[in-house]
């Protein structure tokens, strides 16, 4: 688990958040589809500068930022907010889980993902809630980790992000 104080840009020198998305699923109509949607993600300087404020106050503000690192450099990130919500308060938001390009396919997500549902386990969650990029791979990693789709939708998450899927992961 990182310490507010090891967040910084640094800290991201050896970790690519690079993905090349060609397909991504989209509820139209009440109903899941995979379309033909192309883009490139990268995060420079800036994106990392912002990344880092907020996993700092997901740490102050109660939250965990669990980490993976291979020979000191971090390869691996995820951040689970502090605080339940929904209507049973039975929702822990988990905001963040990168795995950096080259290091994807190794278990890392998986690793950072259970650290995080375990964590969530810990401060009362019955649920674990991921607002999730659509791209189909990042979809087919939360399904096969036993994510489904949410069945209440937090209103800040898809305001923020529309395009995002919003999961459920019981915990």
């Amino acid at each position: 688990m990182l310490r507010m104080d090891e967040i910084e840009p640094a800290l991201f020198n050896a970790f690519e958040r690079h993905q090349s998305v060609t397909r991504c699923w989209r509820k139209e109509n009440g109903a899941w589809h995979i379309r033909d949607i192309a883009f490139e993600e990268r995060w420079g300087s800036a994106e990392y500068e912002v990344l880092c404020l907020d996993l700092r106050r997901t740490i102050q503000n109660g939250g965990a930022v669990f980490c993976a690192l291979i020979d000191g450099k971090l390869k691996g990130f995820s951040a689970v907010s502090a605080g339940l919500f929904g209507k049973k308060n039975e929702y822990i938001d988990m905001p963040a889980l990168h795995v950096s390009e080259e290091s994807r396919g190794a278990g890392i997500g998986e690793a950072l993902f259970l650290l995080a549902a375990d964590w969530a386990r810990k401060q009362g969650a019955k649920k674990l809630y991921i607002s999730g990029h659509s791209a189909v791979e990042t979809q087919a990693f939360y399904r096969a980790m036993g994510c489904r789709e949410a069945i209440e939708y937090s209103a800040e998450h898809v305001a923020a992000e529309p395009c995002d899927c919003q999961l459920e992961y019981v915990l």
